[in-house]
């Protein structure tokens, strides 16, 4: 017997390809999110990553597997928020703010080692640099970069 995981990539894997869906935006996410109820909006995010089909910046949110994760999905969201309406901006926010805590939660976890640690922290500094100023965000990233 499949365990729950298991049945819910299985029919995650059978909504995607019978409905044909080769890109995930909100719509689509809200979809697949209704035909596999229930389910968790992060574990739905994970399976669309894991299937490698290419998302929103509204729906991939942030990334923060690597800095260059990190980076891409904040650039992302940045240009999301220069081109959105006051309330698509108050979204975009909510995204990198679930993210900072995210990252601070992370920092928090007992038995991190000082290499990932300090990743970490690089991490949330980037984030709340683009949650201070998003417009400047794409300029100060560039100059971390290098000394970083």
């Amino acid at each position: 017997m499949a365990s729950k995981g298991e049945s819910k990539t299985k029919t995650f894997e059978a909504y995607v390809s019978s409905a044909g869906i080769q890109f995930i935006d909100e719509a689509a996410m809200a979809q697949i999110g209704r035909a596999l109820s229930p389910v968790s909006p992060t574990y739905l995010r994970k399976l669309v990553r894991a299937a490698g089909i290419p998302m929103s910046p509204l729906v991939e949110g942030v990334c923060q597997q690597t800095l260059a994760d990190l980076e891409r999905t904040l650039l992302a969201l940045q240009n999301e928020y220069e081109l959105a309406s006051p309330a698509g901006k108050r979204g975009c926010r909510a995204i990198v703010i679930a993210a900072k805590d995210h990252a601070r939660w992370a920092l928090r976890k007992p038995g991190v080692d000082a290499g990932k640690l300090l990743l970490k922290q690089e991490m949330l500094l980037w984030i709340m640099t683009w949650l201070e100023n998003p417009s400047l965000f794409p300029a100060w990233v560039l100059i971390r970069k290098r000394t970083y």
